[in-house]
């Protein structure tokens, strides 16, 4: 082939991102030697970048899927790029990863090299569209980005970030840290405390807001309910004692070894059911995406009492 023939390349080295695999030129009639003869530069095993000068951040990214076999929506970008793609101002800029973490199919046989770190996952994840790319959801984006740092102030910057900038609930946070079996690391463990009270902090700001938004009757906050010379029930978020109903914030998260919560909250509820109070657990996730629905649960629960039982007469204490 003629090199200075324009075509069938010039539309190809005039668009954007420039970044072909070998067997794409090969489409086009270009033969590895071909390839070798251009001003171009294999970027990455089999991935060209067709000028000469240093990649973008877009097509470093492009080069990355193209070699880890982007196909069937099972190869994504995550870690720290995926999150720079989501714009976390905790996370570096692309330009200033030497890597660019991409998730693949544990079966693959695919190793890391050059700028791409492989990671590797038995069962990915559907990912997002950010910027045309297929980009890992925050959650394992988060996951795999702590997977490789020590720094703990990162780490919690990271985590606090994601529930903070509302890109995830903790609850997600830490499934996909206890599956990544990173909750071993002490620097881990303490950001996921910091992150659960944030966590809470943030769902409580949202109760507050849902019962004046929707017009709700005012309740009695944060407060512990106890049988009246008798055991201590337990505490609950709002408590509505004319009616009967309280709220209690599904904060939990799913950690190993924490079967007892679980346990200790399914006591309370029954206990405070046997005595007619009707117990609500709302999720952080249902007052974030859906407060007009939370706000209709809980008017109907208020409005349901006037036909029930009364219940036990409860002393309500401040938490």
């Amino acid at each position: 082939m003629n090199h200075n023939t324009p075509l069938p390349l010039r539309h190809l080295t005039g668009t954007r991102p420039r970044v072909l695999t070998l067997a794409e030129l090969r489409e086009h009639g270009v033969t590895a030697s071909d390839a070798a003869g251009r001003p171009w530069q294999q970027i990455l095993p089999g991935v060209f970048l067709l000028h000469s000068g240093p990649a973008t951040s877009e097509e470093r990214l492009h080069a990355a899927l193209l070699y880890a076999g982007r196909r069937g929506g099972e190869v994504m970008i995550t870690g720290l790029a995926a999150l720079a793609l989501y714009r976390f101002t905790s996370a570096p800029t692309l330009l200033a990863l030497p890597q660019l973490d991409v998730l693949v199919p544990g079966t693959r046989r695919l190793r890391s090299t050059g700028c791409v770190r492989v990671v590797r996952s038995h069962t990915p994840p559907r990912p997002q569209e950010v910027t045309g790319l297929p980009v890992a959801p925050v959650a394992r984006a988060v996951a795999d980005a702590v997977a490789q740092l020590s720094d703990a102030q990162t780490v919690r910057r990271l985590l606090s970030e994601a529930v903070r900038g509302g890109h995830c609930e903790p609850a997600a946070l830490v499934r996909e840290l206890t599956v990544a079996r990173l909750l071993s690391r002490p620097h881990v463990v303490d950001a996921v405390e910091s992150l659960l009270a944030e966590g809470r902090s943030i769902a409580e700001d949202r109760l507050y807001d849902l019962v004046r938004l929707y017009g709700l009757p005012e309740p009695v906050w944060n407060v512990d309910l106890r049988v009246p010379g008798g055991p201590h029930l337990g505490g609950v978020d709002a408590y509505w004692p004319d009616q009967a109903v309280a709220v209690e914030l599904d904060t939990r998260a799913p950690r190993q070894g924490e079967d007892e919560q679980w346990s200790e909250c399914a006591r309370k509820r029954d206990a405070l059911e046997r005595l007619g109070v009707t117990v609500l657990h709302i999720t952080p996730r249902k007052l974030r995406d859906h407060a007009e629905q939370q706000a209709a649960v809980v008017r109907t629960a208020l409005t349901a009492s006037a036909d029930r039982e009364p219940a036990a007469y409860l002393v309500v204490l401040p938490r």
